[in-house]
């Protein structure tokens, strides 16, 4: 049986692809789950027609590290101390979670992604707490229709002996989670390790998990260097000497690491994931490293990291790398030889979308609108009063856009948002958990 065949017509497009370039007007023709060409014009009597003039069409936002089993405790932390969210959320609140709780709070915080644009999220989930507690994370993902990388972490049941000079492996039950859920690659969701590393276990440990992650052929994502606590562990040289540093692994923050270990990660191909208004934030996480990043060569993905503390929509990761550089960099402050002397809107889009797709391993699937690539594609209407009229489609995206300006997501070729309306997930029903989830967890009941 021949796969559906959708055409978008007339939209302005930003492929991000460098062969493919920006359309002022052009098509898309998408295949079943793929995209079959991008051109000025594309002749397909026998596709669904999908109208895309008066709107900038681009590849789906791609989020690399989201606590996202937190969202129905939104804006709570950002304003006290950062050590009431530590003691909180990764102690006695974290460790009360029930499964019910993760499973809604994933899917709020999916489905709000979706909703603003991300169509790829990695869910960096600490919250292990049971078997139960992971099963309800991924079904999370999986019911609300978004492209998820779930990164497995730990239990906060006892926090402590996993968190702080750990002697404990990571959880064994991410085998059956691999064997149960993510044999196939032919699917949405993806399985990493949300690890430990230097900073939180002993050596023999962190080691070992690397093993394990890589024995199970799956990414591996690591905090680094949040918090002047971190600086003197010296994490990535500690990564670096033991030879262990690679490709696959994606470290997030850094904030702390020198220009020599942001080095070592550059040499060895390690990926970097900064949650820029999370990190401007957080009291005391330290100096967002983009100059050291872009001095070596490392182009940084960008996360809403947990939305107790920030925004999670990808237009405000945007706009605040963007602003934060040209300020830091206008002003001469940074020594870091090397590093580009602006940041251009351009490059902040490529943070969101192709970077992304990288630092979760998945840039053969999605990052970009390139034939041959699944088709996440996301709509944004020119019309709206804050964006109209249009003189630059990558400036109106990273500058003024925000989440009610998205008119149209497709994750692998199916529509999951149109006409500015999510489909298939009732928005009340899930209101109404959230809210009853967030009022077990604070204690409200």
């Amino acid at each position: 049986m021949n796969e559906p065949r959708i055409l978008l017509t007339g939209g302005w497009i930003l492929s991000m692809d460098p062969a493919i370039g920006d359309l002022r007007k052009g098509d898309i023709l998408v295949e079943g789950t793929d995209i079959i060409a991008v051109e000025p014009h594309i002749d397909a009597p026998d596709a669904g027609h999908v109208d895309a003039r008066g709107m900038i069409v681009l590849p789906g936002f791609v989020d690399t590290h989201r606590h996202t089993w937190q969202t129905c405790v939104r804006h709570r932390y950002a304003d006290i101390d950062p050590q009431i969210y530590f003691a909180e959320m990764l102690g006695a609140k974290g460790a009360a979670f029930r499964p019910e709780d993760v499973y809604i709070g994933t899917m709020l915080g999916a489905v709000s992604a979706l909703d603003g644009g991300i169509t790829t999220m990695l869910d960096w989930s600490h919250v292990q707490n049971t078997p139960e507690h992971s099963d309800a994370a991924i079904l999370g993902l999986r019911d609300a229709n978004i492209r998820g990388v779930f990164a497995h972490g730990w239990p906060l049941v006892d926090g402590a002996s996993w968190m702080f000079d750990s002697q404990r492996g990571h959880p064994d039950d991410i085998r059956r989670l691999r064997e149960q859920f993510f044999s196939s690659d032919d699917q949405l969701l993806t399985l990493a390790m949300a690890a430990r590393g230097p900073e939180m276990a002993r050596r023999d440990v962190w080691l070992a998990d690397l093993r394990l992650a890589r024995e199970l052929d799956i990414r591996s994502t690591i905090h680094m260097g949040a918090y002047a606590r971190n600086a003197s562990v010296k994490a990535i040289t500690q990564m670096h000497d033991a030879g262990v540093l690679s490709d696959d692994l994606t470290f997030v923050h850094c904030c702390f690491c020198g220009a020599d270990e942001i080095a070592m990660m550059a040499d060895a191909g390690v990926s970097a994931s900064l949650g820029v208004h999370c990190e401007l934030n957080a009291q005391g996480i330290g100096d967002i490293p983009l100059d050291r990043l872009l001095a070596v060569g490392i182009r940084p993905s960008l996360s809403g990291d947990t939305e107790t503390k920030c925004s999670g929509d990808m237009f405000t990761q945007m706009r605040h790398a963007f602003a934060y550089y040209r300020s830091w960099m206008g002003g001469n402050h940074s020594s870091v030889p090397n590093a580009p002397a602006t940041l251009s809107m351009r490059d902040v889009l490529e943070f969101a979308t192709v970077a992304g797709a990288r630092a979760n391993g998945l840039d053969h699937k999605v990052g970009s609108l390139t034939p041959g690539k699944q088709a996440d594609i996301i709509m944004i209407r020119c019309d709206d009063l804050n964006l109209t009229p249009v003189s630059d489609a990558v400036g109106a995206v990273v500058l003024a856009a925000h989440p009610g300006n998205v008119d149209t997501v497709f994750v692998a070729g199916r529509a999951v948002k149109r006409h500015g309306h999510m489909l298939d997930v009732d928005l009340d029903a899930l209101r109404q958990r959230a809210l009853a989830s967030q009022q077990y967890i604070l204690g409200l009941q």
